[in-house]
């Protein structure tokens, strides 16, 4: 079965990431703590049977290291969230993956065990997702296009996992859901990783 992981990340950069969060820590730190997310969450899908499709929006990084051969790297193209996604998940899914899912890079309680779930939800469903603490979603996964699952849902608010749910049973698609999981947006999310942050100083957790 060819499998697929979209990535959705931004390149990291003083000032445009974590920008919530930067409001209580300070951007220096909430850089840091972005910094930490990314290679925690693709040190979760070293261990994964599955291509992995990066999409980024920001600047060129300068990183000069190689990436693995089951890497590939893309641009996101869309006016908005929703249309973003749905761009992904067409390129990616016309490649011929036949189980696709999407996620980002701020959940930290995401494990390789879940993506694995969720793989497997996407055996015998058309949809899964796992829903976010804050009523949004840290993972969508699908088999095939499905624009309309994308389109006039309010992003950014907390109604985005429930209006998506409604959405996918309008289009009579089957959903299985995972466990509800922590995004990590403001200095209340940080949960276990506020031990690692000492606001104001270096933290080699927290160096690239």
């Amino acid at each position: 079965m060819k499998q697929a992981v979209i990535v959705f990340q931004r390149t990291p950069e003083h000032g445009k990431v974590k920008t919530r969060l930067a409001v209580d820590i300070g951007e220096e730190d909430a850089l840091r703590v972005y910094k930490f997310l990314l290679r925690h969450t693709h040190r979760v899908l070293e261990s994964l049977s599955a291509d992995i499709h990066v999409f980024v929006t920001g600047a060129c990084s300068d990183d000069s290291s190689s990436p693995p051969p089951n890497y590939y790297f893309h641009r996101q193209q869309g006016i908005d969230l929703g249309a973003r996604m749905n761009a992904a998940f067409v390129k990616v899914l016309t490649l011929g993956y036949e189980r696709v899912m999407i996620i980002g890079t701020d959940c930290y309680e995401l494990s390789s065990e879940i993506l694995r779930q969720a793989f497997v939800e996407l055996a015998h469903k058309d949809l899964v997702i796992g829903p976010a603490q804050d009523g949004g979603y840290y993972l969508l996964g699908l088999t095939k296009p499905t624009p309309h699952l994308f389109t006039e849902i309010p992003w950014s608010t907390s109604s985005v996992c429930s209006d998506t749910l409604r959405r996918a049973k309008e289009l009579g698609l089957t959903c299985g859901l995972l466990p509800v999981l922590r995004d990590v947006d403001t200095a209340e999310d940080l949960g276990v990783l506020r031990q690692l942050l000492d606001l104001g100083k270096k933290i080699t957790n927290f160096e690239k």
